[in-house]
């Protein structure tokens, strides 16, 4: 049975406004994003209605400032008959190339990307914005036919500041006992689906698909993370979606190598993440991203050298262990691959890692004969990724309507909460390398011990 406590506005603190701030794009930069984590309250967009002023007898029409195409329609409709002394400036339609930077050279087309515009005033059919919904409900609709121009004004991040955590103190020690099994019982209390729900929630928040501020649109130019994370100044989220990727693989090995109880324990651990993994599908949830942190914890080597376990796992569960092998590893090879299922129907947030590594220059694995294909491939899908945004902000909206988090399962799945839980309030700042490196020999001796060579 599913136990979910509703999240109620009137319970949870208002987000502090977050000032647009400028960040280096190197890799040393990691230390300061790796102390941020997602809030629990998501931003939520707010629209500044920009009235004209009344027009009396057959005086022009005087604006405040320049009203949509509807009102000006409005306001020429009515007098019929009567020609204004001089028609409202109608709003360009196409993007200005005459903008000028401090040093009198013209921009060139790597500086100019697209930026959507803030809404005016409350859109057609629609009453007062409602203070009861949830910011992944709120989202502001993308105005095509309104494009306009502006040089990105910084790196932006999705990681939002530390607030107080309901699960981890100020201070805390790596792999806490007690908040390892406060987590554990966490999870049982909700099905694979449920999970997935939330997972996809704050997958959506990290990528910048939803909960998108205007200020956050303004500074980097574009309406979404996917858009951003192909471009040159995407660097930091493309550094925050791997450490998320890796931090939430490690997190899920650590829930299979953890259990040193009966054998057939950490059997029921591996189809709960066989399960979960099919619920973040295709089809399901579409979080793809979320299903490459499971697969990477099921796939990590000490996870698949434990031989009785997946024994016992085949024994016990067939139908997840089918499921692994039959669907989900094929699935993830051609999804790593550039190919699989990535149209906006069936997928709500695409799998970005490949491009990602790709961008960050990291090589590709797989056969040498065959990486300039991958590599066109993996290119191409992140081009159509950034041009089917809108479209897959629709789909997670769609899938997420009516949804109501757990407050604390929803904090569990944030980057700053499984890296803090993982290195302690104290390790995460240390360079991403070391840590990895770390902990990964943490996990090589746990699967030692349950499961010794020979």
């Amino acid at each position: 049975m599913e136990k979910t406590s509703p999240a109620s506005p009137g319970t949870t603190a208002p987000c502090p406004v977050r000032t647009r701030k400028w960040s280096d794009s190197q890799p040393a930069g990691l230390e300061h994003m790796g102390r941020s984590r997602e809030d629990h309250c998501g931003p939520e967009a707010s629209a500044m209605p920009m009235c004209a002023l009344p027009r009396m007898g057959s005086d022009p029409v005087l604006l405040k400032t320049p009203a949509p195409l509807g009102s000006v329609a409005d306001s020429l409709r009515a007098s019929d008959g009567q020609l204004h002394a001089k028609a409202p400036t109608k709003p360009p339609r196409t993007p200005s190339l005459v903008l000028r930077d401090a040093s009198g050279r013209p921009p060139t087309y790597c500086e100019l990307v697209p930026r959507v515009p803030s809404a005016q005033g409350t859109p057609p059919g629609h009453s007062s914005p409602e203070t009861e919904a949830p910011w992944w409900e709120a989202e502001d609709e993308e105005e095509e036919e309104s494009r306009s121009f502006a040089r990105p004004q910084a790196e932006v991040s999705f990681c939002p500041p530390n607030n107080p955590s309901c699960l981890l103190g100020p201070q805390n020690r790596p792999l806490e006992p007690r908040v390892l099994s406060t987590l554990r019982g966490l999870f049982l209390e909700h099905h694979p689906g449920s999970t997935a729900l939330h997972l996809l929630l704050v997958d959506c928040q990290a990528t910048g698909l939803l909960g998108v501020t205007k200020a956050q649109r303004g500074a980097m130019g574009v309406a979404s993370g996917l858009e951003l994370l192909t471009l040159p100044h995407g660097h930091r989220l493309r550094l925050e979606l791997l450490e998320r990727q890796e931090a939430l693989a490690l997190a899920g090995a650590l829930a299979v190598l953890g259990c040193a109880g009966p054998l057939e324990e950490r059997a029921a651990t591996l189809r709960g993440l066989v399960e979960l993994a099919l619920a973040l599908g295709p089809g399901a949830a579409g979080d793809l991203p979320g299903l490459a942190a499971v697969m990477g914890a099921l796939l990590m080597p000490q996870v698949s050298r434990l031989e009785r376990t997946w024994r016992q796992l085949r024994r016990s569960h067939t139908e997840a262990a089918l499921a692994f092998e039959q669907e989900l590893k094929p699935l993830m090879r051609a999804l790593d691959e550039g190919a699989g299922p990535c149209d906006p129907g069936e997928v709500a947030l695409p799998h970005v890692v490949p491009a990602v590594r790709l961008l960050e220059g990291e090589e590709l694995p797989g056969p040498l004969d065959e990486s300039c294909e991958r590599l066109l491939r993996t290119l191409h899908r992140a081009r159509q990724m950034a041009q089917d945004a809108p479209k897959f902000r629709e789909a997670a909206a769609r899938r997420l309507r009516g949804f109501r988090p757990n407050p604390q399962l929803r904090e569990a799945l944030t980057t700053g909460f499984v890296q803090r839980l993982l290195w302690g309030s104290r390790g995460v700042g240390a360079p991403r390398a070391a840590r990895l490196e770390k902990f990964q020999r943490v996990l090589s001796v746990l699967s030692q011990r349950l499961e010794p060579d020979g």
